[in-house]
């Protein structure tokens, strides 16, 4: 007989770090895969009430680090190694953004949206798939945006990094995939979170974005979770290497 559908994305036993926890997309995520019986190490850049109320809400433990930094990520990369004994799935939700035309960017903000999309990326990549190759059971999932495949005018270095995140995915996968590991990158569209209120306040501009977005609806971040969800448990073990677009078909 085949697994249950219970078997087949139960998590119970896993050990799950998602960076960027304590609020939107990555705390919907968090907390799901803390449903589905993993151990939950959340992150936030620095410590917070949100931070401690997310970790406490799903009996997780939470870390500080800030990824704008090489060693922001090397504190991260300590604190979770002393916190738990060794991390199965790796979900890399944290980014920076900031809307600004091409003009408008300097150097400041150039190495500060590099180093957290792309350089930390690879940083806890780099740091916590040896131990997944030695057990021969890895999860790795980036979280992407709609912006590396439909570039936004406005966010013209954000989709830079979003889509060299996903060539480090698609190598990533390729490379781990003889060590069972999967890699994957879950693709947001417009998700109504509260780093999108501010954008979408005007409404001219809301209307215009939702008419780019073929569902007729902006998204809910309990659509990212279950995606994650999918990529993080057995249900998802033959994928990898994928763009996975929750868009409402926006990225069409």
């Amino acid at each position: 007989m085949g697994k249950s559908i219970e078997s087949m994305f139960s998590l119970a036993g896993r050990t799950a770090l998602v960076t960027g926890s304590s609020r939107g997309i990555g705390r919907e995520i968090a907390r799901t895969l803390a449903m589905a019986g993993a151990r939950v190490v959340f992150h936030g850049s620095c410590e917070s009430e949100a931070l401690r109320e997310a970790a406490a809400e799903c009996g997780g433990v939470f870390v500080v680090g800030d990824l704008t930094t090489e060693e922001g990520v090397k504190s991260l990369i300590e604190s979770c190694q002393k916190a738990v004994s060794s991390i199965d799935i790796l979900v890399l939700n944290a980014s920076a953004q900031k809307y600004m035309t091409l003009g408008e960017f300097d150097e400041t903000e150039f190495q500060k949206e590099f180093q957290t999309n792309v350089g930390a990326t690879f940083q806890l990549v780099e740091a916590f798939s040896p131990a997944m190759c030695e057990r021969k059971w890895g999860r790795i999932i980036t979280l992407g945006s709609v912006n590396q495949q439909r570039p936004s005018p406005r966010l013209t270095l954000y989709s830079a990094t979003k889509a060299a995140q996903m060539n480090l995915t698609a190598n990533f996968a390729k490379t781990l995939a003889p060590y069972g590991i999967t890699v994957n990158c879950l693709v947001p569209g417009v998700i109504l979170t509260d780093r999108n209120i501010e954008p979408l306040k005007d409404d001219s501009y809301r209307q215009k974005v939702l008419a780019l977005v073929p569902g007729g609806n902006f998204g809910e971040v309990e659509d990212c979770a279950g995606a994650a969800l999918l990529l993080a448990s057995d249900a998802g073990r033959y994928i990898t290497g994928i763009e996975l677009p929750v868009t409402g078909g926006m990225h069409l």
